[in-house]
Formats: structure tokens, sequence, C-alpha cells
């Protein structure tokens, strides 16, 4: 998104970077309404395991592909008006499930969730754009603070089981309507362009086909699905987990799930801070490392509540590193003009790699032995092979041409 070398106002970046974070923020806790109640809404509608998984990751799945449309779109229009968009279009999606959980709807809260995936679309519009706020030696930390939004699944696993005992159903989803519309408003006011902005005019579905045929687009693509969709997955599903494996209630159950999304979030602009100094590829490595041991090591359902906390916070941070990790190496790998369709296809995959593993824990619940073994091995199997190609065939420091597509 730059040209030349533009001149930045510091000033202005802290304040960019912050409308973003803070955008991104309530856009996350937006995405995840449906998460911390799902325990609530399957006892209420009587949903069986499988049903209560598809509850949780239809967002998902629509917040992960539309990020491959509001990636490019960001090169052509900008962060701002992309940021105003995306938070203007969620109020209507956040209140319908609201309405829909009032009804005891499971079809008006799956149509309703499948809409609500907008608010996760962010992510793609503020790599981007914070990248393109900051020189190129402090793409890991400005990438990094941005991904820091995603604070907002810990927020909504902590607060809106608790605003639904305090205020009720429907008052707790218009206090969100309300903050994504004073949240747009904020950005009307107060956030710009960065000066290196050049708007790129060149059609869309070009574009992604020219982003789909760099190598650094699918290498980075299987990374992230693993770190951040392990993210996504575990704050989306673990309100489920916590109270299924251990029979904590809905609210302690958020509470835990905000401490594991809090952790991650703490370590994510770590991870990205670190990929400023050393290469990436050493972060990553520590991250899928460190998420396929702490995977086997939850097969054996560490006693509550120390031994279980300290497990599933580990393994946040560990996702959390990972996930600054890759993106600080996206911005290192993609070509300038192509950053926009790169991010949106790589966050994507991120996305749909938290969509899936809902589905299959669900799937593979053992209710005789009330464990979740196999969704289990699957992460430490995928983290394992992850860890072997990065290691193998992923180079610390890339030749200049890696990001250059095929003739």
């Amino acid at each position: 998104m730059n040209s030349g070398t533009p001149v930045f106002d510091k000033s202005a970046q802290v304040r960019n970077l912050a409308l973003a974070t803070w955008t991104s923020t309530i856009c996350f806790w937006a995405w995840n309404m449906i998460g911390p109640m799902s325990t609530t809404y399957a006892d209420r509608i009587d949903l069986s395991s499988s049903q209560a998984s598809m509850l949780v990751a239809t967002p998902i799945l629509v917040g992960s592909l539309g990020r491959i449309v509001t990636g490019p779109l960001t090169d052509r229009y900008g962060g701002k008006a992309l940021f105003i968009f995306v938070s203007l279009a969620s109020i209507i999606p956040v209140l319908a499930v609201g309405f829909s959980a009032q009804a005891d709807s499971y079809v008006g809260l799956l149509v309703s969730g499948f809409l609500l995936g907008i608010a996760g679309t962010v992510f793609a519009i503020g790599i981007p754009f914070a990248k393109s706020w900051y020189e190129a030696s402090r793409h890991g930390f400005a990438t990094g603070v941005f991904g820091a939004g995603m604070v907002g699944t810990a927020l909504s696993a902590f607060f809106t089981p608790r605003f639904v005992r305090w205020f009720g159903l429907i008052p707790t989803h218009l206090i969100i309507a309300v903050a994504l519309a004073a949240t747009a408003g904020l950005c009307v006011a107060l956030m710009k362009d960065s000066p290196g902005f050049t708007p790129n005019t060149d059609p869309v579905v070009p574009k992604l086909v020219a982003a789909s045929k760099l190598r650094v687009t699918w290498e980075m693509s299987f990374l992230y699905a693993i770190v951040f969709g392990g993210f996504v997955a575990f704050s989306n599903y673990l309100p489920t987990y916590i109270k299924t494996v251990y029979d904590f209630s809905a609210v302690d159950a958020g509470t835990r799930t905000a401490a594991f999304a809090l952790a991650a979030v703490i370590a994510r602009p770590i991870g990205g801070a670190l990929s400023d100094r050393i290469a990436p590829k050493w972060v990553v490595l520590t991250s899928l490392g460190g998420t396929g041991v702490l995977a086997l090591v939850e097969i054996l359902q560490p006693p509550p509540d120390f031994w279980s906390g300290l497990t599933f916070t580990l393994l946040a941070v560990f996702l959390g590193i990972g996930t600054g990790g890759v993106f600080a190496w996206v911005a290192k790998r993609s070509p300038a003009s192509n950053v926009g369709s790169v991010t949106g296809i790589v966050a994507a995959a991120g996305g749909l790699g938290g969509y899936f593993p809902p589905l299959v824990m669900g799937a593979t619940y053992d209710q005789a032995d009330n464990d979740y073994t196999v969704g289990l091995v699957l992460l430490a199997i995928t983290a394992g092979v992850a860890f072997l190609y990065t290691a193998f065939k992923l180079h610390a420091r890339e030749p200049d041409s890696v990001g250059v597509a095929p003739k």
C-alpha cells in the first residue's frame, strides 16, 4: 500500500494504529457473540454436540471467506472506508443473533450467525492498513499490535455471559450494536489512510489470481491456518469443552476462555516484535513445537484449576506468538502491490483453520469417556507436520525473488 518512502508523523501512527486495533477488538467481540453462550443455547434448545458445534463454527466460516474479498478491497479503497463499512454492516447480524436466541430458534441463530461472520472480515483490513503506517523495520510490531485486537474474543467470553445475566439477552446485543456504531463514528472522525497509500484500482479477481500464484501465499496460509485457526477454534469452542470436561457453569467457562484468549492476545505482539529482531522462522517453529506438545498434554485432562489452566494458558501463548510470527513473515515476504490480496487469502486460511476443529471436536467427542482425544491428537499431528515443513523447507532469510509470481 506504500509508494516511495513516506514520512510518518509519530502521533498519526499511534492514533491510527490504536483506532484500527480498537475497531478490530469490537468487531472480534461481535464475531464471538455466539461462542460464550453456545452451551446455554444448546441446553435451552436441546441441541446435540454436533448441532452446537455447527452453531459455533458458522460465523467463523463466513468471517474467513469474507477476508478474501476485504483484503484486496482494502488495497483499492483504503482501510478507513473498509473499517467503517464492516463496523456498520455488523450491527444488524448482532441484533439478529439476540432476537433469534430470545426466540429459541436454532435456524435463526444459524442464519444470523452466518451473517455475523461479516465482523470477522476486519482482520484482512487491518494488516495492510497497519503495515502501511509503519516503516519496514517495524512491520512486525505494527501488525502484532493490530492483531492484539483479537482480545475482543476474550472480552466477549468474559463479559457476554455476565451482560446477559445482568442486563438480559436483548440489551446485551443492543450494547454491542451501539459500540459498533460508535466505533464507525470514531473512524469517520479520526482515522486516516497512510500518506503512502496509493489506491490499487486493478480488478479484484485478477489480483486474487496473481496472489494465488505466489508460493508465499500458500506457505503462510498453511501455517496461519494452524496457529490462528487454533486460537479461533479454542476461543469459540473452549466454553463447550470446559463445561463438558470439567462441569463448570457458562459464566465460569467464559472466564477461563477469556484468560486463554487474553494470553494469546498478549503473546501476539510479542511474536511480531521478536520477528523484527530474529528470523520469523524461529518464532513460528517455537509456536508449532509448543502447540503440538501441549495438545498431547491436554489429552491427559490435567485437573482443574491450576494444571488445566496452566496447560491452556501456555497453549494460548504458543498460538499467540505464532500468529504474530506468521504475519510478520507475510509482511516481509509479500510484494508491496499484492499485500492486501495475499493478506486476504492468508487471513481467510487462518479463519478456515478455526472453522473445522469445532466440528471435528463435536463429531469425535467420546461421551462414554468424556474426552476429546481424537481432536487433540489431530491437532498435535498437524502441528508436527507443519513444524517439519517449516524446519526443512522454508528459509530463515528468503531470497529476494521468493515473492515473485511464476510466469
